[in-house]
């Protein structure tokens, strides 16, 4: 899904319905860092993590075992 940047004047917008005015000065450096979330984001969400699982699941001991266990280290 593809979405067109947000204008200086949809941040300042959106800024305002959030209860937080923007000053006019600060509104194309506002608009900037929130393209480049919704970019970064955007290629997170675009990963496969099939295999990958959950990070509560992650235990560094079991981990660092199954390595030398395996000669890894």
């Amino acid at each position: 899904m593809t979405t067109a940047d947000l204008s200086p004047q949809e941040a300042a917008r959106w800024a305002l319905r959030a209860g937080l005015p923007l000053d006019a000065e600060r509104l194309d450096v506002v608009a900037a860092t929130s393209n480049h979330i919704h970019h970064v984001v955007g290629a997170l969400r675009a990963l496969d993590f099939q295999e990958t699982p959950p990070a509560s699941t992650y235990r560094p001991a079991a981990t660092a075992e199954k390595e030398q266990a395996d000669g890894a280290v």
